[in-house]
C-alpha cells in the first residue's frame, strides 16, 4: 500500500487534545489524517471547542484508510460507541491484516462494544465505570507494572487519558512506520522525559 491515511472519528463532546493533537502528530509524521465527523461539518469537544471536520462519516469508505483512532471525552466517546457504522469500523479494522485501531481514555469501551477484545491487552481511562467492560480482556489498570502509558497489542492500541495522548501518537506512528523517535526530539517529548526523570 502507498501512502498510509488515518480516520480519526469525531463526535460532539469529543476531548479536544485527544482529538487533534493526535491529528497534528500524525500529519507532522508525513501521514494523511483525517478528522472524519460522526455527524455535521463542525463538531465541538467536550470543553467548547469548534472544529471543522475534514469529512463527513457517511462519505468515506473504511477501505480507504489504514487506521482508525477513537479520542474519548464525553459524550463523545458515548456517541461513538452508540453509532453503528463506527462499531463495524472498529471490528473490521480489528480483526484485518495491516489495519490499526486507536482508542484513547473513554473510547476503548467501543472495542468493547465491538467484540475485540476477548484475550487482547489492552487500557482504557480509569475506574470502575470502564474497567468492568473488559472482563474478557487482559486489561491493564496499572501502568506502573510496564513504565508505558500506552498499551499495544498487536493491532490494537489503547491508552488512559488527555495525559497521555503524546506518547499514545507515537506509539500510532511507530504503528504505521513513521519516525516516531524524530518526533520526540523535534517536538522536545524527549527533553520534558528526562527533566522529569521518566522512562
Amino acid at each position: 500500500m502507498g501512502e498510509k491515511k488515518i480516520a480519526v472519528l469525531l463526535a460532539d463532546g469529543f476531548e479536544e487534545g485527544e482529538g487533534l493533537f493526535v491529528i497534528d502528530v500524525l500529519r507532522r509524521a508525513g501521514f494523511v489524517c483525517h478528522g472524519v465527523s460522526v455527524a455535521g461539518e463542525i463538531v465541538e469537544g467536550s470543553h467548547g471547542i469548534r472544529v471543522f471536520a475534514d469529512r463527513l462519516l457517511r462519505d468515506v469508505e473504511p477501505n480507504d484508510y489504514d487506521m482508525v483512532v477513537l479520542p474519548g471525552g464525553l459524550p463523545g466517546a458515548d456517541t461513538l460507541r452508540d453509532t453503528a457504522a463506527v462499531v463495524e469500523w472498529v471490528r473490521d479494522f480489528a480483526n484485518a491484516e495491516g489495519r490499526f485501531v486507536g482508542a484513547i481514555c473513554a473510547a476503548p469501551q467501543v472495542l468493547a462494544k465491538a467484540g475485540v477484545t476477548k484475550g487482547r491487552r489492552v487500557t482504557s481511562y480509569p475506574g470502575e465505570k470502564y474497567e468492568t467492560l473488559f472482563t474478557d480482556a487482559d486489561y491493564v489498570d496499572d501502568n506502573r507494572q510496564t513504565g508505558e502509558c500506552v498499551v499495544v497489542d498487536g493491532n490494537l492500541i489503547t491508552s488512559r487519558g488527555p495525559g497521555t495522548t503524546l506518547p499514545f501518537a507515537y506509539r500510532l506512528v511507530e504503528a504505521l512506520g513513521g519516525d516516531a523517535e524524530k518526533l520526540r526530539q523535534a517536538m522536545q517529548y524527549n527533553a520534558l522525559k528526562e527533566s522529569l526523570g521518566l522512562r
